[in-house]
């Protein structure tokens, strides 16, 4: 009598996720990852220390520590890389999931502005004050609506040829955060999301004539968001009667910021007077360390140094969109569009405020001027960024 034997087979245990940040197999995606993070890290740096150098005078004045700048931008610069490498671990799935509930965190923030924990800084109601901390909600709406934009894209994919689908839900929802920002009187915020949709659109190959309705209708908005307001209408009038380089009359004026902010980039020369060596800092030039950054870039590292900033940036956009053409998720398409469209386009309106192309319109630098809610929630958009690629890595290499 033969005895049954019974073998079992040992399957092999599934292996425990990994943090990945940077794909693992070599290939142009891998060398991408990594020469995005070099980009964001090394204009992060960049902020940290030329927001200490422009804050430095103005925090003595106050009473407060000298290194005051560079303790708040550094903690800001924690968080918001924190926050970056979580969101790149994170599956895109659970994004798109959840990205109707962030929608609605996102206005709850914004509507909170109009409650008595919001106030006005700089002629504008868009900040919230939350015990010891301070921030802005039009910031993270920036962040909320590229992954809700993206994940309504995706899932509309093979409709987007009907301009029905295109339009709803995106443009209402889109025009009643643009219709919060603009009662609290910013307009910079307003134009930067609207880079941004139209990037997500644009990228996501919705077609042109259904793009340029839109984009007609946005001009449309913003004139008519801008007439409404008697300032606006008078900044924009001064802005194209005035020469503020050669009308003295308004120098003390109108003309004070910009002036100040083009005597500083005059004042650096070609290499600059060396970090700290600004004049203009020296309660001359208003918002030196936020809106008028570049200005004080310009003055302490000269014009090598301010064109070398620009070039970071013009990198970083060259480089979301190689990693753009490298990924085959519509959402990661989108969420790459949109958040290159989103830097750059703020970049250019900061710079050309600084340059005088544009009237002033409060709009930071990306990555470099003070801010906590804008830095965090630019390296957040990274962090999608990341979370994108990492798993378009995983798709090309499963491995074993």
């Amino acid at each position: 009598m033969s005895t049954m034997q019974r073998s079992t087979i040992g399957l092999p245990e599934a292996a425990p996720a990994r943090f990945r940040l940077i794909p693992e197999a070599p290939g142009p995606l891998r060398r991408l990852t990594v020469a995005l993070l070099v980009i964001v890290l090394l204009l992060v740096a960049v902020g940290v220390v030329m927001v200490q150098s422009a804050g430095e005078v103005t925090a003595i004045a106050a009473g407060q520590f000298p290194l005051e700048g560079l303790m708040r931008q550094s903690a800001y610069a924690i968080l918001g890389l924190g926050a970056m490498l979580v969101l790149s671990q994170a599956p895109t799935a659970l994004l798109r999931r959840y990205a109707w509930v962030a929608l609605l965190g996102g206005f709850a923030l914004q509507a909170l502005v109009y409650t008595p924990l919001g106030y006005e800084a700089g002629g504008n109601r868009n900040w919230l004050q939350l015990g010891p901390v301070s921030i802005q909600p039009a910031e993270f709406m920036k962040i909320v609506l590229l992954v809700w934009i993206s994940t309504v894209l995706a899932a509309k994919r093979k409709l987007l040829s009907r301009w029905v689908h295109v339009v709803i839900p995106i443009l209402p929802v889109v025009a009643l955060s643009m219709l919060i920002n603009v009662i609290g009187g910013d307009l910079g915020t307003l134009m930067i999301i609207a880079a941004l949709v139209f990037g997500c659109l644009y990228f996501s190959q919705v077609r042109l004539r259904i793009l340029a309705g839109i984009a007609g209708v946005a001009v449309l908005g913003i004139g008519v968001m801008t007439v409404i307001k008697p300032n606006r209408v008078f900044r924009i009038t001064h802005f194209l009667e005035v020469d503020c380089v050669t009308d003295a009359a308004h120098a003390q004026g109108m003309c004070w910021q910009s002036l100040n902010g083009f005597w500083a980039l005059a004042g650096g020369g070609l290499f600059g007077t060396g970090i700290g060596g600004s004049t203009a800092k020296w309660s001359w030039l208003p918002e030196a360390d936020t809106d008028f950054i570049f200005a004080i870039v310009g003055e302490e590292l000269g014009f090598v140094g301010a064109v070398s900033v620009v070039l970071l940036f013009a990198a970083l956009a060259a480089v979301l969109l190689a990693l753009m053409a490298r990924c085959r998720d519509p959402f990661a398409v989108s969420v790459i569009g949109g958040c290159m469209t989103w830097i750059t386009a703020q970049m250019l309106v900061n710079v050309s405020v600084v340059l005088g192309f544009v009237p002033v319109l409060g709009v930071p630098l990306p990555l470099v001027s003070a801010g906590g809610t804008s830095l965090v929630s630019t390296l957040m958009a990274v962090g999608v960024v990341l979370s994108c690629v990492r798993e378009q890595g995983l798709a090309a290499d499963p491995g074993p």
